[in-house]
């Protein structure tokens, strides 16, 4: 790997996540992934806006991420939409999913990077969702601040 490329790390962020949820607190996990989807994610081929997490048999899982098919795709071919193991440790497993269970809680991506070692990684948010007034709340606080930006108050 060049140095040139040392310094480009992969980051797709979900911004639909700051939009959409209260985020109380952020979890880092890795995930399973077949080559082909190493490849699309390099190429920034990926959807987090739809994504969210749940457990099975004390497993964590992901579901709705669109990682788009590799271009150059052979006789093994994944499925975009697939549904993509989590990799967590025993506690905070346990935390999630004691999380999930109370009532509001949800897990969602907030943001797929990849690591210093070249692994890719997702944080993962826990939070509530917002209501409507909340996020009516944040586009007007969002509106004000770039409006003192641009110098017009």
């Amino acid at each position: 790997m060049s140095s040139k490329n040392k310094n480009q790390r992969i980051q797709i962020v979900n911004r639909k996540a700051k939009f959409n949820y209260h985020i109380e607190e952020t979890l880092i996990a890795g995930m399973q992934l077949l080559g082909t989807e190493v490849k699309s994610i390099r190429n920034q081929q990926v959807n987090l806006g739809d994504g969210y997490c749940y457990v099975l048999d004390g497993e964590l899982f992901i579901k709705n991420v669109h990682i788009s098919e590799w271009k150059q795709k052979g006789f093994d071919v994944h499925e975009p939409l697939r549904e993509r193991k989590l990799l967590l440790n025993k506690r905070e497993l346990r935390k999630v999913e004691s999380r999930i269970k109370t009532k509001g809680y949800s897990v969602f991506p907030v943001k797929l990077f990849e690591s210093e070692r070249g692994i890719f990684k997702l944080e993962l948010g826990l939070g509530q969702g917002k209501k409507n007034y909340d996020k009516r709340e944040d586009i007007k606080e969002k509106d004000i601040q770039r409006d003192i930006d641009r110098g017009r108050y």
